[in-house]
């Protein structure tokens, strides 16, 4: 198929089949990084710009690397460096920019909807690199490439989300993903931090991570988002992580082949432990390298493929 849109907002604007042309356009841009000259000249002559309004390493660092090895040029902008601190808005930024002539924004704004705003008022592409509490489509879309390369399928699989799911735009993310496929969502936390409405999307909730990491093909592991008050909704950080860090013996209740991811940045010690982190079922350096693989995907279908 072809890809026809102009931006990346939501994983719920995508269908099963454009989620597939992504990651299966990720994969063949996935070797690229492992030679020796890691670029190609896809989308030389073409301009991204990076806008952060919050903190980011893996997002921000893999969208310039992806950039760069498609040969494109790339602008890096934080809220600290820009006339942000000035008092000039989303949109006169926005504006200025586009004046610019560039080809992409990836923006991340702790505002829900400030990408979707941006789309409506450029001629350029937008790509959403995390709004809020809202989505994070770039981060499933990751997550789901890795669970599809190391355990070589999607339908069938028990995918188990533990922690923060009310404010984590990644759990909403990939929950909308996982949707797309034939999988059991279950999502674990304390009762304060599970909305009331995972029933009506057809996941799965518990309140022991016990009970719901049995006989589970993925677990991701999501951190609390003090950021967004997530710290307010338990009665301590020791309590929660008496409770729902995951730790070796909480592992041997998944099957023997579960993979163990986490978005980042992790709190060790607090929703999951060294020995799980660095262990033998943790994927979450693999996590961050397919990041860059996905993200020249989203890129190049975005403003470089005919096809």
């Amino acid at each position: 198929m072809n890809w026809t849109k102009k931006d990346l907002l939501s994983i719920r604007e995508l269908s099963k089949e454009e989620i597939l042309l992504i990651l299966d356009t990720a994969e063949s841009f996935k070797d690229i990084s492992r030679r020796d000259v890691k670029k190609v000249p896809t989308l030389r002559g073409k301009t991204v710009i990076t806008l952060f309004y919050e903190p980011s390493t893996r997002t921000r660092t893999s969208f310039e690397i992806a950039a760069k090895r498609l040969s494109a040029d790339t602008i890096n902008i934080s809220s600290s460096t820009s006339s942000y601190v000035k008092g000039e808005t989303l949109k006169d930024t926005a504006k200025n920019l586009e004046s610019m002539r560039p080809d992409v924004i990836v923006i991340r704004h702790s505002m829900p909807g400030a990408p979707h705003m941006l789309a409506k008022i450029l001629d350029f592409s937008v790509v959403n690199g995390g709004d809020g509490a809202h989505e994070h489509p770039t981060q499933a879309l990751l997550d789901l490439f890795t669970i599809r390369e190391k355990k070589g399928k999607i339908d069938g699989l028990k995918v188990v989300i533990i922690g923060d799911i009310a404010h984590s735009r990644v759990a909403r993310s990939n929950i909308f993903t996982l949707r797309n496929f034939n999988t059991e969502i279950v999502c674990a936390g304390p009762p304060t931090m599970i909305p009331p409405y995972l029933e009506d999307l057809g996941v799965k909730t518990e309140f022991d991570i016990n009970r719901a990491i049995k006989n589970a093909d993925v677990i991701m592991m999501l951190r609390i988002q003090k950021e967004r008050g997530g710290v307010s909704f338990i009665p301590s950080i020791k309590e929660y992580s008496n409770l729902y860090c995951l730790k070796p013996e909480h592992v041997k209740k998944a099957k023997k082949d579960v993979i163990i991811m986490h978005p980042g940045p992790m709190n060790r010690g607090v929703e999951i432990s060294d020995e799980v982190a660095d262990g033998p079922y943790s994927v979450i350096l693999d996590q961050v390298e397919n990041g860059v693989a996905v993200r020249m995907a989203i890129l190049y279908l975005l403003v470089g493929g005919e096809a």
